[in-house]
């Protein structure tokens, strides 16, 4: 194993705990070495500090696996997704088959997670470096899960850039077992949605919110919902059953819609009695202003950056934008549910961009609740950057 020697900043952030070595001077003089290698951290006394998976090419040249001189084997990372596993039952998973079961950093593992979906799990790797330890993942994952089928998705770092360009329209292959059905039906809090494990960088229902539509749902009972950038309609679905008198859902993509419909019919709610707008979001909410529209309750959950032949949208900056365009069809007192996914985005930061959305549309708001990812994805104290999840509920002028 080379030993590769870190300088005093590296050094610091290791003995925090932090699992990432980022690119610097001291790194640019390590040996020659491959991606999916492992490498020892050490001093400059050469004194042992982590066992870590290297790649090179990354602007996180080496993940942090140990603190220990470990080999990697089939038996140390079922140890880990065991623990993994455990860990879980702290999660509120009742009437649920959809959830993550291993989240990278979080559970000791970097660069790497396990979705369930069902009786499947995808396999979602960040870094090159898991590749050349693909089939000892995969066997530990088949002791552990048991699961009918894995697929493995690589996550490129210029996912946007790919969406964008459509330059292939599969992003993740079964690896072992058998294929999943398309759609799969999964289940979440007791409702069912429908998933496709083969195609896009998302397979069209997003784990991470379970929790938060859970509280979502306690709040809409007779109330006329407006759900913004509803992709497949998860909240919209939620809304729906839990009372809401009518609900709006706006995505830029039909095809998006389509499969809302379907989450709608398979829960034996009419999609009919609800409604379903194809179009950009700002360029809709010009059109209900004028059309004096109002809603009770007003979400929106966007995409990190997200482009259309109108309007180009990002959380830095665009967040307040979207806040200001929405205060005029919210009922005073009404509630304005806001969510980003955005890491590089803190919550401080968030709650800045909601405040400068109301100033622009001179409203008052007050929050009332916040939160982040649930229990199945945990993240170290020593890991700032994986409480990435931001969830506000605000009420206006009240």
């Amino acid at each position: 194993m080379k030993k590769c020697h870190v300088g005093p900043e590296t050094i610091r952030m290791l003995e925090l705990g932090h699992p990432w070595v980022l690119s610097d001077r001291y790194t640019k003089q390590w040996p020659v070495g491959e991606s999916g290698e492992l490498i020892a951290l050490v001093d400059d006394k050469n004194h042992h500090l982590a066992t870590a998976l290297y790649d090179p090419k990354d602007r996180i040249v080496a993940r942090v696996l140990d603190h220990n001189k470990i080999q990697l084997t089939v038996e140390w990372l079922e140890k880990k997704l065991l623990q993994a596993k455990l860990l879980r039952l702290h999660a509120r998973l009742d009437e649920t088959d959809a959830y993550r079961w291993l989240n990278s950093e979080g559970d000791g593992l970097p660069g790497v997670t396990i979705d369930r979906y069902g009786d499947y799990v995808m396999l979602q790797l960040y870094t090159s470096g898991w590749d050349i330890h693909l089939d000892l993942l995969t066997t530990a994952v088949q002791k552990v899960f048991q699961p009918k089928g894995i697929y493995r998705k690589l996550r490129p770092q210029e996912t946007r850039a790919l969406e964008a360009k459509r330059r292939t329209k599969e992003y993740s292959r079964l690896i072992a077992g058998k294929p999943a059905p398309v759609p799969l039906q999964v289940q979440e809090n007791g409702l069912n949605f429908l998933v496709d494990l083969r195609e896009g960088l998302n397979t069209g229902l997003f784990p991470d919110q379970r929790r938060n539509r859970q509280e979502f749902s306690a709040r809409v009972a007779g109330k006329r919902v407006l759900n913004l950038f509803a992709f497949t309609g998860a909240f919209s679905v939620v809304a729906a059953a839990s009372g809401a008198q009518k609900v709006t859902s706006v995505d830029v993509s039909a095809k998006y819609l389509d499969i809302a419909r379907e989450n709608f019919s398979i829960n034996r709610i009419n999609p009919k009695r609800h409604e379903f707008v194809v179009g950009d979001v700002f360029t809709e909410l010009a059109k209900m202003q004028a059309q004096k529209r109002r809603f009770d309750v007003i979400l929106f959950d966007p995409p990190s950056f997200s482009t259309t032949s109108k309007s180009r949208f990002s959380t830095h900056g665009g967040t307040s934008k979207l806040v200001s365009a929405t205060m005029p069809l919210l009922e005073s007192g009404g509630l304005l549910i806001s969510s980003s996914n955005h890491q590089k985005v803190s919550m401080d930061d968030y709650m800045k961009e909601l405040r400068r959305g109301a100033l622009q549309s001179g409203d008052q708001l007050k929050t009332i609740f916040t939160s982040g990812q649930p229990e199945d994805f945990p993240c170290s104290v020593s890991f700032p950057e994986g409480r990435y999840l931001k969830f506000v509920i605000s009420v206006k002028n009240q």
